[in-house]
């Protein structure tokens, strides 16, 4: 089975979607990972800001963060071979890693039953 790990660069969150603005890449790399675990897929994320050991303890990162600098994350390794540095993958990269539809990892499904909220103020009945 292929393992997927994405070396992030420091972030404010585990996925860096959040804040008030917001990369469309990290959005569609978070579902594209989100998708994936559920399926059952191995691929795993580490931030630098959170999880710095991994980035030590990991010999393949160590070396190229010692050889390239910070500028290599992200950092993604594909059976523990780098497949892509200093950008993140596309949605069809992890479709071609993991051998599955592309739509499957960025297909946003909309509820059967949506709800209807209405607000209502205080002095409203």
């Amino acid at each position: 089975m292929t393992k997927v790990t994405i070396y992030d660069p420091a972030m404010c969150c585990d996925t860096g979607v959040c804040g008030p603005v917001v990369d469309p890449k990290l959005t569609a790399v978070a579902a594209a990972v989100f998708s994936l675990e559920k399926k059952g897929f191995s691929i795993k994320r580490f931030n630098l800001g959170n999880d710095p050991a991994a980035f030590v303890e990991n010999k393949k990162v160590n070396s190229v963060l010692f050889d390239n600098g910070i500028e290599s994350l992200p950092l993604i390794l594909v059976d523990g071979e780098v497949a892509k540095m200093g950008e993140y993958p596309t949605v069809e990269e992890f479709a071609q890693w993991f051998r599955v539809e592309a739509g499957e990892l960025q297909a946003v499904k909309q509820p059967s039953n949506p709800l209807n909220v209405k607000i209502v103020s205080s002095g409203e009945k």
